[in-house]
C-alpha cells in the first residue's frame, strides 16, 4: 500500500503535545490523553504519526504480524502497544525495535514496560513506555479477535484512525476528523508563543505583552471578567 503522506505526522514534527492540547481545547474536543508516566528511552523525541495499534498477549509475533499487515503503509506510523499497564514484564526489545525501524516506523509506544534500553538508545528508535524492566513475558495469552483494530492507554483507546502526538509532556491522540482544524490553531499557538517567548527574552514582560495592568484594572470594574478573557480578547492566549 502507498504510504499516505496527507496522515503520515512527517508535516506535524515540530508540534508539541501541550500545544495539540490547547489547541483541542479551543475546538471543544475531548482531550484524548495518554498515561501519567509515558517517558522516551531518547529524552527530548517530538514525534507524531498515525497509530498503528496492536494489543500483546504475551508474544512477539503479534508485533511482526502488525507490520506484515501494515506492509509499506507502515512507513511514518507509530506503534501503540496496548500490555494493559503491565508493570511486571517488558513486552518489546531491542529486536522488534530493528525490525520496527527497518519497516520505517516512527516511534513505538507502550501502555506497559520495555527493556534493552541501551540498545534502544543505539538503535535511535523513540521508544515511549512507563519504564523499564529486564524479564520479558513469561505468557501467552488467547489473541483477542480485535488485536489488531484498537490498542487501549490508560483511559483512552485509539485506533488506525487516529494521529498520534508524543513527546517528554506525554501522549495525545486527534481522530481524523479533527486533525486538520486542531493541527491549524496548534500551528498558530507555537508561532504565537514562540514570537512572545523572543520578545520576554529581549526584555519585554509577559506582564507588558499581555496588558496585566488592563486586565486588573477590568476585573476591578467587573469582577466577571477573566483572565483567559481578557487574553482571548488580545489574541495572547497561552493558557488554552
Amino acid at each position: 500500500m502507498a504510504r499516505d503522506d496527507s496522515r503520515s505526522g512527517a508535516q506535524y514534527q515540530e508540534i508539541a503535545t501541550a500545544a495539540v492540547a490547547d489547541a483541542a481545547v479551543r475546538h471543544q474536543r475531548a482531550l484524548r490523553l495518554g498515561p501519567v508516566g509515558l517517558r522516551s528511552v531518547i529524552p527530548g523525541s517530538v514525534v507524531a504519526g498515525r497509530a498503528l495499534p496492536v494489543r500483546h498477549v504475551g508474544s512477539v509475533d503479534v508485533f511482526l504480524e502488525a507490520l506484515e499487515r501494515a506492509g509499506g503503509d507502515a512507513r511514518g506510523r507509530v506503534l501503540v502497544i496496548d500490555n494493559d499497564g503491565r508493570l511486571d514484564e517488558g513486552c518489546i526489545g531491542d529486536l522488534v525495535a530493528l525490525e520496527c525501524a527497518a519497516a520505517g516506523i516512527a516511534a513505538v509506544v507502550v501502555w506497559g514496560l520495555h527493556r534493552d534500553t541501551a540498545e534502544l538508545r543505539r538503535i535511535g528508535l523513540p521508544v515511549f513506555s512507563l519504564g523499564t524492566l529486564s524479564a520479558g513475558p513469561r505468557r501467552e495469552d488467547p489473541r483477542p479477535a480485535d488485536a489488531f483494530d484498537r490498542a487501549t492507554l490508560g483511559e483512552i483507546v485509539v485506533t488506525a484512525d487516529d494521529t498520534v502526538f508524543v513527546d517528554d509532556d506525554g501522549l495525545i491522540a486527534v481522530s481524523a476528523a479533527d486533525i486538520d482544524a486542531v493541527v491549524e490553531t496548534a500551528r498558530e499557538i507555537v508561532v504565537t508563543e514562540r514570537a512572545q517567548a523572543d520578545r520576554a527574552r529581549a526584555g519585554t514582560s509577559l506582564r507588558d505583552q499581555f496588558g496585566f495592568a488592563d486586565y486588573l484594572r477590568a476585573r476591578a470594574e467587573d469582577p466577571s471578567v477573566t483572565f483567559r478573557r481578557h487574553l482571548r480578547d488580545r489574541q495572547a492566549s497561552i493558557e488554552e
